[in-house]
């Protein structure tokens, strides 16, 4: 069979990127919570199993149990945020009047600084608010049907992860069917290999969001920081997005606690404590918890969160990191894909049998 010439290769991956990034778009209502349910069938796969081998239960009511499981990790994440921000509104008459005071003070450094009186300030803080008043209904109408959105989104993923966890024999052996009893071994591996590494990955995510959330929370109360938990489990949520995400904390607790507090040295030890907790985080606990499980370089790591913000959003930004995974582990197993999973990989490459042809290539030629 003739080979095929380098640059039509190259033409029909790029057609082929370009049309899965294209259907990814116009699927996503489908496709995202498809991947969130596959994660989450990984993650409770070995509690499923469980249920069936030790309370000798039905696949489907094993399936349903284990799903119940993970309703109820949610509802009470659900339930202990909401519980905090319960208490901030019970404060909203107070946080008003922290912010009037604070604004009133960036009004006077602005009118000291760049000699813009507050009358003209004034102005310009009435007139958006005219504005926001003229968009409020049309910002409601899209708040209700943004949550209504958001609740149909996770009643996906809750079925999906059900099905993922009832069929997976039947996925498996569809896979098998697929690629041919020939090829039966690799399919088992890149399956078994997956579970694993995936199931690793999540677990250790989930210990390293725990030990971030005690320690911001454990730390903000010493420090007297009013809210402390909910600001420790904000840190904690959003530090799992890669290098976007503690930004993004960073932000949200800075204008929490300066609402709440108003005192810029607490202020500046909120900052110093998100900061100081993600570099240990980054250094120390991510790969001691995490480990090595996905060797994805830096380099990918952060195009996969934009790329996947571009396309889903903020749930594009979470399954990025093991969507590239899953693609690297497919990669290292097909022989012809070998090259796109040192590509993606984090892994030290050895080239010296390479540089060692070509100088001998050269001596020769001398």
């Amino acid at each position: 069979m003739q080979q095929q010439p380098f640059y039509i290769k190259l033409a029909a991956i790029l057609i082929a990127m370009i049309a899965l990034i294209f259907i990814s778009i116009l699927g996503k209502e489908v496709l995202c919570p498809l991947l969130f349910g596959l994660l989450f069938s990984l993650l409770l796969l070995p509690v499923a199993a469980w249920f069936e081998r030790k309370l000798k239960l039905h696949r489907s009511a094993a399936s349903s149990l284990a799903v119940i499981v993970l309703l109820a990790a949610i509802a009470g994440l659900i339930f202990l945020i909401g519980k905090q921000i319960a208490k901030i509104s019970n404060d909203l008459p107070m946080l008003k009047h922290q912010i009037t005071l604070s604004l009133h003070d960036f009004q006077q450094w602005i009118s000291t600084t760049f000699h813009v009186n507050i009358e003209k300030q004034m102005d310009y803080v009435n007139s958006a608010t005219y504005k926001l008043e003229n968009s409020t209904p049309q910002v409601l109408g899209a708040t209700v049907m943004s949550l209504s959105s958001v609740l149909l989104f996770l009643v996906f993923i809750i079925l999906d992860t059900f099905f993922f966890l009832f069929y997976r024999r039947r996925l498996l052996k569809f896979l098998l069917d697929v690629f041919k009893e020939k090829n039966a071994a690799t399919v088992y591996d890149i399956v078994a290999t997956i579970q694993s590494i995936i199931r690793k990955y999540l677990v250790g995510i989930l210990l390293e969001m725990s030990t971030v959330a005690v320690v911001c929370c454990g730390v903000f109360l010493l420090i007297g920081i009013k809210y402390a938990i909910l600001l420790g489990i904000i840190t904690a949520l959003f530090n799992i997005i890669p290098y976007i995400g503690i930004f993004t904390a960073l932000l949200l607790n800075v204008i929490i606690t300066f609402a709440t507090v108003g005192v810029a040295t607490k202020v500046l030890l909120v900052v110093i404590t998100v900061l100081a907790m993600h570099l240990i985080d980054s250094n120390i606990l991510l790969p001691l918890i995490v480990g090595s499980k996905v060797r994805i370089n830096a380099f990918i790591t952060l195009m996969g969160v934009v790329v996947g913000e571009m396309i889903w959003g903020i749930p594009g930004m979470f399954l990025s990191i093991p969507v590239i995974a899953i693609a690297k582990i497919i990669f290292d197993r097909v022989e012809s894909l070998e090259p796109w999973g040192h590509l993606l990989g984090d892994e030290k490459i050895d080239i010296r049998p390479v540089s060692m042809k070509l100088k001998k290539v050269k001596i020769n030629d001398s």
